[in-house]
């Protein structure tokens, strides 16, 4: 298996927000660089394959997928901040609703209020430095299975992307690493499946292929009525228009355990074969796992292992795309089980 990693993501770190002995806060700034480095060393150790950095595919896959005025603002937040407030970070106040303006406004705090739907999301000074190398390291992914097929890549992405939708940011995410990545492929003439096995619904991911017919999306997930990110991920949601159908959620109870999930899983499979894609996508957020802050699904090391060989049944050209996954002492356990159960390809679905 060959890994795409930056390993210059450090320098965008939400840790400096961090408050001493505030754990509620900190929760809210999760998505930390020592993730990366915890996944990094734990490939190393596990040894599956040789790690290098991605290629650059430029602003192109991104400004396909993402407006230009979002960019703009990723771009010189961080910069139009520090010059109007004198702060070093760039996070919204107010947001607009109801329904959303669409004035141009020179103050920064109303761009973001524009183009941001939480607070989760800090800008730095390197953020879209780190943004745009998570999107060039999916992308690489995608690239080199579309070239050689029977390779499975993995894409170590910091930050993380499926929140990000086609004008708005939020949830730790920027740039939606998985939907450029797939709507790159399927500009190589590509059918495209993403699967979505993180705790929280890629919201980002399902906005952006909604209305199409080229890409399916499937998403596995919390049930949005307890959790984040609460206004998308129901079951009833299918696309619209020529993606009425593409679309399938499967949100799960709060303390959702193996068993159950792996039979959704099963389902979930079912649809991605009647889908006959030529490459699969997969979004893999560990925070499933046992005693992530952030969730509360009760997922084991060995529960990863198996979601990885049921996923690996499927026999398709696979990239799999970092997603969420907070808690750190097991973060690197979880990522390589299930990287090891996926590469073993081994039939473990519920029957």
């Amino acid at each position: 298996m060959h890994t795409f990693y930056y390993p210059d993501h450090t320098q965008h770190d939400p840790a400096r927000l961090h408050r001493p002995d505030d754990a509620h806060w900190n929760k809210y700034y999760a998505e930390v660089a020592q993730r990366g480095q915890i996944i990094h060393n734990a490939l190393q150790t596990a040894d599956l394959g040789p790690i290098s950095p991605p290629g650059d595919f430029g602003l192109s896959p991104i400004q396909d997928v993402h407006a230009h005025q979002m960019l703009t603002l990723l771009q010189n937040a961080h910069d139009q901040m520090k010059l109007e407030t004198g702060r070093d970070v760039a996070l919204p106040e107010t947001f607009s609703l109801r329904p959303r303006s669409k004035r141009h406004f020179y103050s920064i705090l109303g761009q973001l209020g524009l183009y941001c739907f939480d607070t989760s999301s800090p800008i730095f000074a390197q953020t879209w430095e780190a943004a745009y190398w998570s999107v060039q390291t999916a992308v690489s992914a995608a690239a080199l299975i579309a070239a050689e097929p029977e390779k499975t890549v993995y894409a170590l992405c910091r930050p993380p992307g499926h929140h990000a939708a086609a004008d708005q940011f939020g949830g730790f995410c920027y740039l939606n690493n998985v939907a450029i990545a797939a709507n790159w492929l399927v500009q190589q003439g590509q059918r495209v499946a993403i699967l979505d096995i993180d705790y929280h619904h890629g919201n980002g991911t399902q906005e952006i292929f909604y209305g199409r017919s080229d890409v399916l999306f499937l998403s596995i997930h919390a049930d949005p009525r307890y959790e984040y990110p609460y206004y998308w991920g129901f079951a009833d949601e299918y696309g619209d228009g020529p993606g009425l159908g593409f679309n399938h959620n499967y949100p799960l109870p709060p303390g959702t355990q193996a068993p159950a999930y792996l039979d959704t899983l099963a389902r979930a499979l079912i649809q991605i074969r009647a889908f006959v894609p030529d490459s699969l996508i997969v979004s893999l957020g560990v925070d499933t796992g046992e005693g992530d802050p952030t969730g509360t699904f009760q997922l084991t090391t060995p529960d990863f292992a198996q979601i990885g060989q049921a996923i690996g049944q499927l026999h398709l050209p696979t990239a799999v795309v970092q997603e969420g996954g907070y808690r750190l002492d097991t973060l690197g356990q979880h990522v390589t089980a299930f990287l090891t159960g996926l590469l073993q390809r081994q039939n473990v679905l519920p029957s």
